[in-house]
């Protein structure tokens, strides 16, 4: 248990002072803008982020910041905060849940609750036992009106298969809870060479790959037989500390599209079912909602991420075009 996971690794491409770009090109390349004409924007849902950390109070995440905890001796140690001296976390809950307003960027689900766990230090290492206690900590936690974690994401890994870790995910997914994870940035193009990373290779989690924008798969994307899907991870802007915007690349850049996709699919299909989706069904329906590259499973899983694949019957549509309505009269 002394062993330490890490971030998976990922490029900096560019730090910025302002956004370039209102909706980036991932969100709308998942067709999430889709969604919200249609009045799901991920309200009501807690999505947990175990990473590095958030600036909490980024003009595009403050207002979606529900709670957080320390698990690292950062800060010495204090639990309560979880400011981001890295970068990478506030990223990632930028791309899951920015807000959509008239500035800065938004994320694929722009009225999503971000939980966020700070596991993983400055430096980008944590323990296993921070991240373990971190997954248990999501599991428990519930807000002042009930809310609990309805997705964990996790862009970090390691080599290491910890008992103790894969007990924890099994836990959060028979509590419900979709965990998603980056499959992990060491691949060399060679189909035949599996990159196996830790926790993205458990069965119980869904593993995302990375895309460019020209739906390629990303060089560096790893190749393994529990792959699920992929999503955008090349270039993609996103909040950075300082209230700054960045162009990251990396499997971890893809795996919060998806989480963030996830808020929205359980919005949408607990509208039509008219009941709150298990964990198994929230899968189905992700895996549902993808595009097939071409590639073999190994590279791409069920395919691409989009959000508008899916089928409808007229009578849902009329109904959620109604309640829509009612909603913003």
């Amino acid at each position: 248990m002394k062993k330490q996971v890490r971030l998976i690794p990922y490029r900096v491409e560019e730090v910025l002072n302002a956004s370039e770009e209102k909706i980036p090109k991932g969100v709308e390349m998942i067709r999430a803008p889709k969604l919200w004409k249609e009045g799901y924007k991920g309200e009501g849902n807690v999505i947990a982020v175990i990473d590095t950390g958030c600036q909490p109070d980024h003009p595009d995440l403050k207002d979606r910041i529900i709670g957080g905890r320390n698990f690292t001796d950062d800060y010495n140690s204090d639990p309560e905060n979880f400011s981001d001296n890295q970068g990478h976390g506030t990223h990632v809950a930028g791309t899951i849940g920015a807000t959509l307003d008239d500035s800065g960027v938004v994320g694929v689900a722009p009225q999503v609750n971000l939980l966020i766990l700070k596991a993983l230090s400055g430096e980008g290492y944590g323990s296993y036992q921070g991240i373990i206690d971190s997954i248990h900590y999501a599991i428990d936690w519930r807000g002042d009106n009930g809310e609990r974690v309805r997705v964990i994401s996790m862009s970090l890994g390691g080599p290491n298969d910890i008992h103790e870790m894969h007990d924890a995910i099994k836990r959060a997914v028979e509590n419900n809870i979709l965990v998603v994870c980056a499959a992990g940035n060491e691949g060399d193009q060679d189909e035949s060479t599996e990159e196996i990373a830790y926790p993205g290779y458990y069965k119980e989690v869904v593993q995302v790959g990375a895309v460019d924008f020209d739906r390629n798969l990303a060089e560096f994307t790893n190749f393994n037989d529990e792959i699920d899907l992929v999503a955008p991870g090349v270039n993609i802007l996103s909040t950075y500390p300082d209230n700054k915007f960045a162009r990251l690349s990396g499997t971890s850049m893809a795996t919060p599209h998806v989480a963030g996709a996830a808020a929205l699919i359980i919005n949408q299909c607990e509208d039509d079912f008219n009941r709150e989706l298990t964990e198994p069904q929230i899968y189905s329906q992700v895996v549902k909602r993808t595009e097939s590259l071409g590639n073999s499973r190994s590279m791409e899983g069920n395919g691409l991420i989009v959000l508008t694949n899916y089928v409808t019957s007229s009578e849902d549509k009329k109904r959620r075009q109604k309640k829509y309505a009612s909603k913003k009269s």
